[in-house]
């Protein structure tokens, strides 16, 4: 029907004022319900942007009005085992003690000879021991110059034949640079998140200038000499059973055009046998990254439910889905439907404590016990779903939470089935974090071969974190020695190995 404009007459026919009144409450309800997805996408924003990062949500109890209703299951407490492992465990206050293996420097405090004399029979006084206290203190780094000095050799009688003592191999021939302040920058860029002019200000103060332009070569160059161990890790990324993998978006200079264009940083967690975290750059969030990267591939993949990993599930790997990305929509929901998505939630956490206590538990044990607790709750969470999916509206942010967990439903379920599998990708999302704080400081890649240069620093400097390591004593040393390691041995240069080395040298 088409509704009469402000200065039209109404009809006379009483069926027709009906008609055209149901006209309008359908299309007032339907600008309210648009109203209400607009205003709730801009709270998101909102809370994105300024309001806090945690996802907690108050305990649900039986005397709250917006979780009390008629499903047993919704609110039930978890089972004694679950709440003793919820609580949490108070950390000891003090002073903790400094590690033995840091350097000590010793500074005696003595009294004088006419102090040590005793004031009772004026005989001196020996020495019977000592306190130690200690204090932590901070020596600024210092920029210093190696000079490599090659004698050089002649004959007297002939005057001739001059011999030179041959010089070593070089991280970066012909440059300034040596082994330790090419790690240094590597480390200060892709660990600490120091943008090359703010670290161009650093070096000044240490006493030389290095412009970021000449830095910026070098990291290219340290990334390509690295190569072939990135290749190393990559490669063994690939065997593990288990890949948790995400992308976030960067920024990239294009010189076609006025602004940025949207690059993609990808991320591949390997498992325990594998321990290592690399890093992969792609033009853009196009399919061929993870199919390219994963090509082949026939275990467990941990990723959202982003459709590029289609073709990866297809060819014979393993969907796992993530239940924080699940739990992440019921969370947004919570303004519009506090009642409902606090229930969903309710379910939700009830399999994370159960996870909990799976922490301690080999493998074996870990599915033993996902499959007592953790089944039945997927069963009961899975029957609310398909009965509140008929009560709401598929459009309203409960609505769209509900579509996304039966539509991932499936993969959700598969973490259930094996010991060695998470609950969730926060592994992938927590490496990606430093990429997230990079990016608000150095803001951009100048190019997509920046990009690749980033993508492999990021992964040395990412698993030298997850293995304790300090990046910069790795790097120096593994850039020293690179040039002239055999290559059939470039398995001693990956982190895990390298530390294992260190360790037995020690």
């Amino acid at each position: 029907m088409t509704l009469p404009g402000q200065d039209d007459p109404l009809p006379d026919d009483p069926r027709t004022l009906q008609a055209l009144a149901r006209e309008l409450l359908d299309a007032l309800a339907a600008e309210r319900r648009e109203s209400t997805a607009l205003g709730t996408r801009l709270d998101q924003l909102l809370r994105r942007l300024y309001g806090p990062k945690s996802e907690k949500v108050p305990c649900a109890g039986p005397t709250d009005p917006h979780t009390a209703g008629d499903d047993p299951l919704s609110l039930a407490p978890a089972p004694g085992p679950r709440a003793e492992s919820g609580t949490t465990r108070k950390r000891g206050h003090g002073r903790r003690r400094l590690p033995r293996d840091l350097p000590r420097r010793r500074v005696e405090h003595d009294r004088t000879d006419a102090q040590k004399v005793c004031p009772c029979c004026r005989g001196p006084r020996v020495r019977i021991g000592e306190e130690v206290s200690e204090r932590l203190d901070y020596q600024p780094a210092a920029l210093f110059v190696v000079e490599h000095v090659r004698p050089e050799y002649a004959c007297r009688t002939c005057r001739a034949q001059v011999a030179l003592a041959p010089k070593p191999p070089e991280p970066l021939p012909k440059a300034l640079a040596a082994p330790g302040l090419l790690a240094q920058i590597i480390t200060a860029k892709f660990a600490d998140h120091l943008p090359l002019h703010r670290l161009e200000r650093i070096l000044a103060r240490h006493g030389y200038e290095l412009s970021r332009a000449t830095m910026c070569d070098w990291l290219g160059g340290r990334a390509a000499v690295l190569r072939p161990v990135y290749d190393a890790m990559c490669a063994r990324v690939r065997v593990s059973m288990v890949i948790h993998t995400d992308d976030t978006p960067v920024p990239v200079l294009d010189r076609t055009r006025n602004r940025t264009r949207t690059g993609r940083i990808w991320v591949y967690v390997g498992d325990a046998r594998n321990p290592y975290t690399v890093y992969d750059a792609t033009p853009s969030r196009s399919r061929d990254g993870p199919q390219t990267f994963l090509k082949g591939f026939k275990g467990h993949v941990q990723a959202d439910a982003f459709g590029g990993y289609d073709g990866l599930y297809a060819t014979g790997a393993t969907e796992v889905a993530c239940w924080a990305h699940a739990r992440r929509k019921f969370v947004e929901a919570r303004d519009s439907a506090p009642r409902l998505s606090l229930e969903a939630v309710a379910h939700i956490r009830r399999l994370y404590d159960v996870e909990r206590e799976a922490k301690e538990l080999d493998r074996a044990g870990r599915c033993s016990l996902r499959q007592r607790e953790s089944v039945p709750v997927l069963r009961a969470l899975g029957a609310w779903l398909d009965a509140k999916q008929t009560e709401v509206l598929p459009k309203s942010p409960l609505g769209q939470a509900i579509t996304y967990a039966r539509n991932q439903w499936a993969a959700l379920n598969v973490y259930a089935t094996d010991g060695d599998l998470a609950i969730d990708n926060n592994a992938a999302e927590r490496a990606l974090r430093g990429v997230a704080v990079g990016r608000k400081n150095w803001m951009f890649w100048g190019s997509d071969a920046g990009g690749t240069t980033g993508a492999i620093l990021t992964s040395f400097t990412t698993t030298c974190t997850r293995h304790r390591l300090d990046p910069w004593s790795y790097l120096s040393d593994v850039l020293g020695r690179l040039p002239a390691h055999p290559t059939a041995r470039l398995a001693e240069l990956l982190p895990d190995t390298w530390a294992a080395a260190q360790r037995a040298a020690s």
